[in-house]
């Protein structure tokens, strides 16, 4: 088995915002809300100012409190890791949003249903890398098998200075920054 995650180099990411547009094209989310979302951080005053990019969507913990609180069981975690939500069990009860440290799931108002970021495994069924990896024009977003030595996201994750989005909440996510500057802001 396979264990998936996605990295973002905060030194890459110019906030461009076509990774929001990837996703929402592929996926066909619709227009009132966002499976991926970016932000943009400010820290100092001038002429002293930094900014960083910061990217909001399901982080497919291995620890998803999500899933522990689905009255239906609808919130599960399928044979390659990625946290997953059959629509068809779900009944829109927002249990599964609360209990999200990250934010990271809505209401789909098509369907009244849970929806959330799925780091488009029909994609990575079909060997491909997941939309917004894809469409990032800096190569700011790496994907790949957490589990294999010689994949693309192990190199960065070792070649670089990581940190894990509110690692306090104890979730295990697999979701990383690289290159992070803003140590004190709470991603």
């Amino acid at each position: 088995m396979s264990r998936y995650g996605l990295a973002v180099d905060l030194k890459k990411c110019v906030g461009c915002k076509a990774c929001v547009v990837g996703c929402k094209a592929e996926n066909e989310v619709p227009e009132s809300v966002f499976r991926l979302t970016t932000h943009e951080i400010e820290k100092g005053s001038f002429p002293h100012v930094e900014t960083e990019f910061r990217h909001d969507q399901c982080r497919h913990c291995e620890n998803a409190p999500c899933i522990s609180v689905c009255p239906t069981k609808a919130s599960y975690k399928d044979e390659k890791g990625f946290v997953r939500i059959d629509f068809s069990k779900c009944i829109g009860c927002k249990a599964c949003m609360v209990a999200c440290p990250y934010d990271a799931r809505f209401i789909n108002p098509e369907g009244g249903y849970a929806d959330k970021c799925t780091y488009c495994i029909h994609r990575v069924n079909e060997g491909k890398d997941p939309a917004c990896v894809n469409t990032c024009p800096t190569g700011a977003r790496i994907f790949g098998d957490l589990d294999d030595p010689n994949s693309d996201i192990r190199g960065e994750l070792r070649g670089n200075q990581v940190a894990v989005p509110q690692e306090e909440a104890g979730t295990d996510p697999k979701f990383f920054y690289l290159n992070k500057k803003l140590a004190e802001v709470n991603v």
